[in-house]
């Protein structure tokens, strides 16, 4: 196995597992019982997404693509208001 990615935080690592899984590729995510110890601070590390050797390319290539990505024109909200409507 591989370390192939730090995530900034258990948010983006649960995301980028799922969305490797969608792909067909396996991957475990280290360090997430340590975070917990380190309350609402920035993981500094201790995070890292691992695949096995094989499919290390194809998933580097995917969370590539998953950080270039940009919204698709008129994505945008309409305003800004600063507050949630639920």
């Amino acid at each position: 196995m591989q370390r192939i990615y730090e995530p900034e935080n258990l948010m983006e690592a649960e995301l980028l597992l799922r969305m490797l899984a969608s792909e067909g590729i396996f991957a475990c995510l280290q360090g997430r019982d340590l975070v917990g110890g380190m309350g609402e601070l920035p993981a500094l590390g201790l995070l890292g997404l691992a695949v096995a050797n094989e499919q290390a390319l194809q998933a580097r290539e995917l969370i590539d693509a998953y950080n270039g990505a940009s919204p698709l024109a008129g994505d945008e909200p309409e305003s800004f208001a600063g507050v949630l409507d639920c």
